[in-house]
């Protein structure tokens, strides 16, 4: 017990350090080089710690507080979002292949937004669309659920969320066929693959209460998440509404990830693979592995993001990115796990 409790204590201060390397890496890192003393000097300066004068001070300004900053911290928050909302979903559901996409939230969202580009609306009403989307997916997948009562309702509910995804999916590629190929088409596309270049400063205050307001319920009522890992009935014996505390942490789940897709486009495999890298690390229980999948949900996002826009001269398409890192680490988790 004893040595169970200091391995765990070793394990969450590199999870720190690895959040603030990533961060410190995605301020320094870009197309634009600086020295690390100005940039400190820079950061200092602008939360006011600091009036000592720099060279190029305003194009040093513009970049780390316009450019990097922003996208730096919402990289941070979407990874922890996705990585958080995917263990929920897989300690949820009892199943480890599940993630944030399981009930059509991304396809929703994103027939959301290729709606609001199809139709020429301004970028905040494209947010707005795709976060509705998202809510209405999973609104539909639930109702769908209800209405069949014959069988499991976590077998349901997962198949209506594939069914309706891919009825999602089908939407988006209409769109896609019909937008205009030289103005519409490209937006589409791009923002269906994912990214964070068009994060500003003024985004960060709309990501973090999506954030902030779908991990309450999940600190609250954490301990409820390992009670819905046994059997329904298990559950139920021990005082759990099931129904209604999946309704609550599908809802939770559902809003950070929306938000998420809203502002960044759809970015798979970290609410997959993360959380299967949290549990190698600290156990399955679910009091430990969200605040984990947090952290290294939001690192992995935040490195990911600077090689997209310094591995090659042009920014590279984030969500493709993830899905290179992501899907060869989960084979090789497979592997492992076939072996043990």
């Amino acid at each position: 017990m004893m040595l169970h409790s200091l391995r765990l204590r070793i394990v969450w201060t590199p999870l720190l350090v690895l959040l603030l390397a990533a961060a410190a890496t995605g301020v320094m890192a870009g197309q634009y080089p600086m020295a690390l003393s100005d940039v400190m000097w820079t950061l200092l300066r602008g939360l006011g710690l600091s009036d000592k004068a720099v060279d190029n001070a305003a194009t040093l300004d513009a970049v780390i507080w316009n450019l990097r900053v922003p996208r730096t911290v919402a990289g941070a928050l979407v990874g922890a979002s996705l990585a958080a909302a995917g263990a929920t979903y897989q300690g949820m559901f009892r199943n480890p292949l599940v993630s944030p996409d399981i009930l059509g939230v991304s396809a929703g969202a994103g027939l959301g937004a290729a709606a609001a580009i199809f139709m020429g609306l301004s970028m905040i009403l494209v947010q707005a669309l795709a976060f509705a989307g998202g809510l209405a997916a999973v609104a539909c997948v639930y109702f769908i659920s209800l209405s069949v009562r014959r069988h499991d309702a976590t077998l349901v509910l997962v198949l209506a969320g594939v069914a309706v995804g891919t009825l999602l999916g089908a939407g988006i590629s209409l769109l896609k066929i019909l937008a205009d190929p030289y103005t519409q088409l490209p937006s589409i596309t791009f923002w269906l693959l994912g990214g964070l270049n068009t994060i500003t400063g003024s985004d960060i205050p709309l990501i973090l209460p999506c954030l902030a307001i779908g991990l309450v319920p999940m600190v609250l009522m954490r301990w409820r998440v390992n009670l819905l890992s046994l059997s329904d009935d298990e559950s139920q014996s021990l005082g759990v509404n099931t129904l209604r505390t999946r309704i609550v942490f599908i809802a939770a789940a559902t809003l950070m990830t929306s938000g998420s897709v809203a502002f960044t486009g759809i970015i798979g495999w970290v609410g997959l693979v993360i959380p299967h890298v949290a549990r190698i690390l600290v156990g399955p229980d679910f009091s430990r592995l969200l605040p984990a999948s947090a952290l290294l949900g939001a690192a992995f996002l935040v490195f990911t993001d600077t090689l997209a826009r310094t591995l090659v001269s042009i920014e590279l398409p984030l969500g493709v990115l993830t899905a290179l890192v992501g899907a060869p680490f989960f084979l090789m988790l497979l592997a492992r796990g076939s072996r043990e």
